[in-house]
């Protein structure tokens, strides 16, 4: 706010000095807020260093940096000036602060007061710590203040000036008494400024302003060089182009008669006078191909030039300036005679390029057609510029390949589209605003317009209002999100199965298992479901039950083991139940389908049968009913090996010497069962083996 004392040549009165004093006491206050807090942390050692986290101590080396004034250990700021992450993100030299992230390019490499005048300055108790406890003696940060800071050596930047000096207004005119050095208003008198402006015939109308006058605003009315052409301009534009009779080109042909009173001029609309005309007999020396001077010519009896509307004499050669047809390595030249006007046509052969170099073109006559390129059918594939779409143009000599399409991506607020070009990279974001006011879902919580448009509705830290499922507390705050979280009160609930209640669930969970057997009847009223604690029916609609059928078999025993067929009798199948048999002496034993087991009694009893036979043809009496007990019918046996018979005859000869088996390793009932691999090691070496043996038995 300017002054009205200092806006004017009076002197400042009392209300104005009570004003500037004001104004430079809440500077002050400001400063010494930031610098007392600054030094009061660092003197009670809370300042904590924003490297390490650790608190800076009083006795502790420092650095300060100049820009934000943050302190930092020494070994700390050195750390991180060395590291990779405190490198300039533009690739230049020199590292970041860790605050302000201000690049320097001199390594923190001493412990200096603040100021900067001593090196490693030794703390006393009545200073600032790490302060030499001089006058600071630093510039201040205002551009055109010449007063040294003349406070004690101290953390945080300097107080703005309080010295009075004499100013100047900003155009220069007008000097001022009294004012503050500090003082940032810029100081305006009421004066014109009165200065010339650009176009040199007006004078500046603005009041006191800095920097140069603003162009002239004035509209002028110009004429081109030649006179056909006008324009309405600001004045003073084209000022250095004007000639004496216009300002600018129209690009028109000049059409001024020359000096020849003859001829017009061809040139494009140009400022200063026009040529000679080019077919002045000053001018032209030669015949119109250039390959004969006019002077031999006259010498064979042709009429001497005498004006411009003369013909210049033709010396009957063939023309052969090049024409601009052709192609690149042939050039073709005029085959007319000497003349005047332009060559051409051209009825040689050309070869020529299309305008993508990609094919070629032969042309038998006339080969002028051919001065402009044509295009072949060859599409480019080349991306565009946006790197999604092809170019697609025919013959296409395009660089940048720059895409014509609309993006139409989505924007961020996803409502809009993209309506820019299509293009590399994020769109930007949503240019659309809205004006009304953006509430939250209970309405206590306000954004004010302007709203960007898909900015989301402010968070709101008063409990959600909803209707709610349950009647438990609410534990979350208002959303905009259509449905709530889900409830977390922990309740106690049944399982699936109804099998046991359980506590501390979560309200809003609702299926439950227990890990339990379901153990639920089934439909067929025999089996119960066998399936973990489960949700629904035990079977489908229509399913049936899939469980074995455990109705005996009428001649073994065993469960039937077919598919559940309720009401319905038992398919005839065999029997796979696994079975144990054995010999009778107990030493074989296996495990045999059923169905094999039966089998084998069969063939059992037979030889039994046939032994009894064989009894009766000798003569002796057999009880028939006897021959095959009703125990041995259900527990068929196998049949005793050899082995068997082996173990036989070593228990009777055992129990005939009175031989206890079950202590001597060696008795004739322990027989051992060798591999056959070891019988044929033991066949090689016979010898061995018998030596073994006797020493073996010697022992």
């Amino acid at each position: 706010m300017l002054c009205p004392c200092i806006a004017s040549s009076f002197p400042c009165n009392v209300s104005c000095l009570c004003l500037m004093l004001e104004l430079f006491t809440v500077t002050f206050l400001i400063f010494f807020f930031f610098s007392g807090c600054l030094i009061e942390q660092l003197t009670a050692e809370k300042y904590e260093c924003m490297v390490c986290c650790e608190a800076v101590r009083v006795m502790a080396p420092v650095w300060s940096c100049q820009s934000c004034f943050h302190v930092f250990h020494l070994n700390c700021i050195k750390k991180w000036a060395r590291s990779p992450a405190s490198q300039a993100h533009d690739g230049s030299e020199g590292w970041r602060c860790p605050a302000c992230q201000n690049v320097a390019f001199r390594a923190p490499n001493s412990y200096m007061c603040f100021c900067g005048k001593v090196t490693n300055p030794e703390w006393q108790r009545s200073e600032i710590p790490h302060s030499c406890g001089d006058l600071c003696g630093k510039k201040r940060t205002a551009a055109d203040c010449s007063h040294p800071c003349n406070i004690l050596c101290h953390p945080g930047p300097c107080p703005q000036c309080p010295a009075f000096v004499t100013k100047s207004c900003i155009c220069g005119r007008t000097r001022y008494k009294q004012v503050r050095c500090s003082q940032s208003v810029a100081i305006r008198c009421e004066q014109v400024c009165n200065a010339l402006l650009n176009c040199g015939e007006h004078t500046c109308a603005q009041v006191c302003h800095s920097g140069q006058c603003k162009l002239c605003q004035l509209s002028v009315h110009q004429v081109c060089y030649c006179g056909a052409g006008s324009r309405t301009v600001s004045c003073g534009t084209d000022k250095d182009s004007f000639d004496g009779s216009g300002y600018f080109s129209c690009q028109k042909p000049c059409g001024k008669v020359l000096d020849c009173q003859i001829h017009t001029c061809q040139q494009v609309c140009h400022a200063g006078s026009c040529q000679s005309c080019l077919r002045s007999p000053k001018l032209v020396r030669s015949c119109p191909c250039g390959q004969t001077p006019l002077s031999k010519l006259m010498e064979l009896g042709y009429p001497e030039r005498r004006s411009c509307a003369d013909p210049i004499p033709s010396c009957s050669k063939t023309c052969g300036k090049p024409l601009p047809c052709g192609s690149n390595d042939i050039i073709h030249m005029c085959e007319k005679l000497c003349h005047e006007g332009i060559c051409g046509p051209c009825f040689l052969t050309s070869t020529v390029k299309c305008r993508c170099g990609s094919k070629t073109k032969v042309c038998n006559g006339p080969c002028f057609s051919l001065a402009d390129e044509f295009t072949c059918e060859k599409r480019c594939n080349k991306k565009r510029f946006c790197g999604r779409h092809k170019c697609g143009e025919l013959c296409c000599v395009d660089v940048e390949h720059k895409c014509s399409l609309i993006c139409g991506y989505k924007l961020n607020c996803g409502l809009h589209r993209c309506q820019e070009l299509c293009h590399r990279g994020n769109c930007q974001p949503c240019w659309q605003t809205s004006f009304d006011e953006l509430t939250c879902y209970c309405g206590e919580t306000v954004l004010y317009p302007p709203i960007p448009c898909g900015t989301k509705p402010p968070e709101c830290k008063n409990p959600c209002t909803r209707q709610h499922e349950c009647d438990h507390p609410v534990f979350h705050n208002c959303h905009s999100e259509e449905k709530c979280p889900p409830c977390t009160y922990l309740t106690k609930k049944w399982c699936m199965g109804m099998h046991e209640q359980r506590s501390n669930i979560p309200c809003h969970l609702q299926d439950i298992s227990c890990g339990l057997a379901c153990n639920k009847l089934l439909p067929c009223g025999f089996h119960r479901c066998c399936r973990i604690c489960h949700r629904g029916d035990c079977l489908g609609d229509c399913e049936p039950c899939r469980q074995p059928c455990v109705t005996p078999r009428p001649d073994c025993g065993h469960p039937c083991a077919a598919s559940c067929h309720h009401g319905m009798p038992c398919p005839r199948s065999t029997c796979t139940t696994k079975v144990e048999l054995q010999c009778e002496c107990g030493r074989k034993k296996e495990m045999v389908p059923c169905t094999e087991a039966f089998s084998s009694y069969q063939r059992y009893a037979a030889i039994a049968m046939a032994s009894k036979l064989s009894d009766l043809q000798l003569g002796d009496s057999v009880d028939i009913g006897q021959l095959i007990p009703k125990k041995e019918r259900k527990q068929p046996r196998l049949e005793c090996d050899q082995e068997c018979a082996t173990l036989e005859r070593n228990r009777r000869l055992a129990e005939a010497l009175q031989i206890d088996q079950s202590n001597d390793p060696f008795s004739l009932r322990s027989t051992s069962k060798y591999s056959d691999t070891l019988k044929e090691d033991a066949r090689k070496e016979f010898k061995f083996v018998t030596h073994f043996c006797f020493c073996l038995l010697t022992y």
